[in-house]
């Protein structure tokens, strides 16, 4: 991979992940591309409001663009892990590519209607959600790991630029040349990003393994997501956040229009002021990560948000109205970058494009479903009501993390080197199983519930990288033995797993291990749970050293199973 020159990078400075110049190439051709895609939105949300005079037709331009996230971003984050993260890139952007021209000739033609734009949006928006996870996780091969955070925080900060120039750029183009030209500017802002990233040299990091077929790697990525503690709780607050600050956007067309009595340059500037606050929040995120606690750093952050809301609610005036959109624009890009840290730092490669997804899910789909729920508010009474109600759950939010608070990660858990092969005297295929794996330990009578403590942490280990059926059990009359066991679908299925470990989850296989106090090693068997039905079987077949067939296999426990 394309990482270059500086042999040390200061994580201190929000700017050096630009010292590489694959990150560098891509973060500013993507500046453009967010910016197209900003002036599309104003164009869009502006063209509807021209249509229609229904709150809920103009929030659902929101959801339009933010639904294909939710329901596309699982199958996208595997493909990311599967393929090519450059050329799922490039593909997603020609998807994006062909609905914006397409609107931009339908719009120049006066055939657009609000249900056609909405289809087109959603087009546009199936077009990111493809991408988004590529592009996303591809950004820790384009940096070395102690950069990451300042990469993330950049990548932020490249989007709300654009969110800062962007809408007051697309508030006058819409003004002078209406929302074709919004729509045409989009599609061209487009090409730099791909002319980016067909000059990244990408390595590719061949797997030993044949790849996983798409279900079965969305399959796998849930299952990691569900058996991972601390992506639970970052997803379920990116969400529970999102659907109560996606207020803010859902409605600002009608801030601009209803409070403030503006056009479409007001609307522009209304979020160009958000935008503007997101990139303070971007530059300060790394001294504020210093000297707060991510759950102290979300409680005081979500609570000035929900303050802001309210006094956009409560302003008539267009300059107090942009400064409290500066203030929610900083406590929203500082918030959501510590959920996106979080999930980064959290995945192993393996699953970091899935992971992603995940929290792009999270976050779209808590928008996607605020934008719809906070349109219907505004129908059914008024703006002022609806903003003011997502205020005080603003405000109210931080008592999620009395339940679910924010996990502590400082560094990304980085993947442990491949294990060696196994010695196999039966014939497998890749498709032979279920394997059943079972560990002998002798445990001290005395250490037992501190090992069952561990066991627990090991449990959620084996599970997320592919076992299932595990249990552990201890013998009723040889009361130091205890037997752990799992299974895995397949051959193929159990060499993925046993190679998925990260270098924590290695010392967490070790610590269960030193607690074994047998004479012997502690004890493994890898069994096939149906021989005559799961493999090419052929009589009395030999072993591959011409050994004849063996008993099921037993050996001792090196570094993991």
């Amino acid at each position: 991979m394309e990482l270059s020159k500086p042999q040390t990078v200061s994580t201190d400075s929000v700017t050096a992940p630009l010292r590489f110049p694959a990150f560098r190439r891509i973060w500013s051709a993507g500046l453009l591309a967010y910016l197209g895609i900003l002036i599309q939105f104003v164009g869009a949300a502006w063209a509807m409001t021209q249509m229609t005079s229904s709150a809920d037709k103009v929030a659902l331009v929101t959801t339009a663009l933010m639904l294909p996230v939710v329901l596309l971003s699982m199958p996208a984050g595997a493909i990311a892990d599967m393929h090519d993260r450059r050329i799922v890139t490039l593909v997603a952007l020609a998807i994006a590519l062909c609905g914006a021209t397409a609107l931009t000739v339908l719009d120049w033609f006066g055939r657009i209607t609000p249900n056609l734009l909405l289809a087109l949006c959603f087009v546009v928006g199936s077009g990111m959600a493809l991408m988004n996870p590529a592009w996303r996780s591809s950004i820790s091969e384009q940096v070395p790991a102690e950069a990451l955070p300042a990469a993330v925080a950049l990548d932020g900060i490249s989007y709300n630029i654009a969110r800062s120039f962007g809408p007051a750029i697309g508030g006058i183009v819409v003004a002078t040349a209406g929302a074709v030209a919004a729509f045409a500017l989009n599609a061209l802002l487009y090409l730099p990003l791909v002319l980016a990233l067909f000059l990244w040299k990408r390595v590719l990091e061949p797997s030993p393994l044949p790849r996983e077929q798409l279900t079965r790697a969305i399959v796998s990525g849930v299952r990691y997501i569900t058996n991972s503690p601390s992506l639970k709780i970052v997803l379920t607050r990116t969400m529970v956040t999102g659907v109560i600050g996606g207020s803010i956007s859902a409605l600002m067309p009608l801030v601009a229009r209803d409070l403030l009595q503006g056009g479409a340059q007001t609307y522009g500037i209304m979020l160009g002021a958000f935008g503007l606050g997101a990139i303070i929040g971007a530059l300060c995120i790394g001294e504020m990560r210093k000297r707060m606690s991510g759950e102290a750093a979300v409680r005081a952050w979500t609570l000035s948000m929900g303050g802001a809301i309210a006094a956009v609610a409560l302003s008539r005036q267009p300059v107090l109205t942009a400064t409290a959109l500066v203030l929610a624009g900083a406590m929203w890009m500082m918030t959501f970058t510590v959920f996106n840290i979080g999930v980064q730092l959290s995945a192993p490669r393996w699953v970091a494009g899935r992971s992603l997804a995940a929290y792009q899910t999270a976050l779209s789909g808590g928008m996607a479903i605020g934008s719809w729920g906070w349109g219907r508010l505004t129908d059914a009474a008024d703006i002022e009501l609806a903003l003011l109600v997502s205020a005080a759950l603003m405000v109210l939010s931080p008592l999620l993390g009395l339940w679910l608070p924010m996990p502590r990660i400082s560094a990304r858990d980085e993947d442990a080197e491949l294990l060696d092969d196994l010695e196999v005297r039966l014939p497998l295929t890749g498709c032979s199983g279920p394997l059943v794996v079972e560990i002998e330990y002798r445990v001290a009578p005395e250490s037992a519930r501190a090992f069952h403590n561990v066991m627990q942490d090991v449990q959620l280990s084996r599970q997320r990288n592919g076992a299932y059926g595990w249990s552990v059990a201890r013998d009723i009359v040889d009361t130091e033995l205890w037997t752990e066991r799992y299974h895995c679908p397949t051959w193929l299925d159990y060499l993925r797993q046993r190679n998925r470990s990260t270098q924590s989850e290695r010392a967490m296989d070790q610590q269960a291990v030193a607690f074994h106090v047998g004479p012997a090693p502690v004890r493994i068997r890898r069994m096939l749970e149906r021989p005559f039905g799961a493999m090419s079987w052929k009589e009395d077949v030999p072993d591959r050293k011409g050994d004849g067939p063996l008993p099921p296999r037993q050996e001792t426990l090196g570094v993991a199973p």
